[in-house]
């Protein structure tokens, strides 16, 4: 399907935010348990400052099919981006997170990222292998890590060196 990437904006928030929510309902390939509102991601996407950026990829009858964030994190260097990905239900293999990924890439370097950093529950297989098809490597076990709703999970760290090529 073709497909084109652009910053997401306010108005993207709530048809982002229902695509966010079919994934959460389904559960086990996100951290998030429970729904989330557009007024959320728009708190969210309002602290993108100078290092962060927002992607959206758009169908072209405008539907919004994936969205991915990089943004700082505390817990990383400041060399690094965290970044999460979100692909709407039924829409995998159909090139959505290579474009956000390609888009995302790009995005990093321009905002002077060294390195990506995904943080992914150990039980979603999913998005264990979107992350190891684009490159990333294991780098950390984060062990018996609480959910929102108070379920543990492992969750395995994975890490993105910006100067390689990007899928």
């Amino acid at each position: 399907m073709p497909m084109t990437t652009r910053r997401a904006t306010d108005a993207d928030a709530a048809e982002m935010a229902a695509l966010l929510n079919e994934i959460i309902e389904i559960g086990g390939t996100t951290a998030y348990t429970e729904a989330v509102t557009a007024e959320y991601l728009l708190s969210r996407m309002a602290v993108e400052t100078e290092q962060s950026s927002w992607t959206v990829a758009v169908a072209p009858d405008g539907r919004i099919m994936g969205f991915q964030s990089i943004e700082p994190h505390p817990d990383l260097p400041d060399d690094s981006a965290d970044i999460g990905s979100f692909v709407r239900v039924g829409a995998r293999g159909q090139g959505v997170g290579s474009a956000l990924f390609a888009a995302s890439c790009e995005n990093a370097r321009a905002l002077g990222y060294a390195k990506l950093v995904a943080v992914i529950r150990a039980d979603n297989a999913s998005g264990l292998a979107y992350y190891s098809g684009r490159g990333f490597q294991d780098y950390d076990v984060l062990k018996d890590e609480a959910l929102a709703n108070g379920m543990i999970v492992d969750r395995i760290c994975k890490r993105f060196d910006l100067s390689e090529k990007s899928s």
